[in-house]
């Protein structure tokens, strides 16, 4: 997971921006009888220092809200890692928001039931180049190809979305519910599906990514193996606006 940019530095930068402009400002207003020439210098001044200020607030504003998209996967991290505690000491193991069992894989990544350690860690592999930032087949926006990844809060929930403009070209789907007659899932995933358990999670609210084309989606790869030799699965999640950038995976 890639660093997120040093927010306090950016800050920095903007006051000291600000300071300047008010400091010639007020030098100006307190000097009697200037010529136009020197009100001329001054004013071209302040227009260099207001150009070069306007992309540095830019890049203020860019890097406050990637530090915001990793602050809200970080908490969805945190809320997920609860959910596989309470899930194992309930349940017997722990799983993840949108899993039936902890053996059984959310997204298209993988199938359910992974024999051995090894096998699972090819399947993580494979999740983890498509974000790597190699530039083979990564993800790299939100047009990107997502039909192996799910939505956190739901495909339609406009709650979920920045502005609630919902984006129409998205190609992650909704994780299905648990069906009521499975005979070995938990009874507290039947009937609903990872948006239904991560809403409830979060006190049945959405968050939504600062980002104009963002959304969160995920997939887990699915533990495996019995008795001492199981191995818990693993969670993904990334913002769509660049998975390169925004991205996490949570490992018990």
């Amino acid at each position: 997971m890639k660093q997120p940019i040093n927010k306090n530095s950016n800050n920095n930068e903007e006051k000291t921006m600000k300071v300047t402009i008010i400091s010639i400002w007020k030098s100006l207003s307190r000097v009697n009888g200037n010529s136009l020439a020197e009100f001329a210098t001054v004013s071209a001044l302040m227009a260099t220092l207001a150009a070069t200020a306007a992309p540095k607030l830019s890049e203020v504003s860019e890097g406050t809200k990637a530090q915001k998209t990793m602050n809200e996967i970080d908490k969805l991290l945190t809320q997920a890692k609860n959910f596989y505690q309470d899930t194992a000491d309930i349940e017997g193991r722990g799983r993840f928001p949108g899993q039936d069992k902890y053996d059984v894989s959310v997204g298209g990544h993988g199938s359910d039931g992974v024999s051995t350690l090894g096998a699972q860690m090819a399947i993580k592999n494979a999740v983890e180049e498509t974000f790597d930032g190699d530039g083979d087949g990564d993800l790299d926006s939100y047009t990107s190809s997502y039909i192996n990844w799910r939505s956190v809060f739901g495909e339609s929930n406009a709650d979920a979305y920045n502005g609630g403009n919902i984006l129409t070209e998205e190609s992650w789907s909704n994780d299905a519910p648990a069906p009521d007659n499975c005979a070995t899932c938990p009874a507290k995933a039947k009937g609903k599906g990872g948006a239904g358990e991560w809403l409830t999670l979060m006190g049945e609210s959405a968050m939504a990514s600062p980002y104009q084309d963002g959304h969160y989606v995920y997939v887990v790869v699915p533990g495996g193996g019995t008795g001492n030799s199981t191995f818990p699965p693993a969670l993904y999640i990334i913002d769509v606006e660049d998975p390169t950038s925004f991205n996490a995976v949570l490992e018990p």
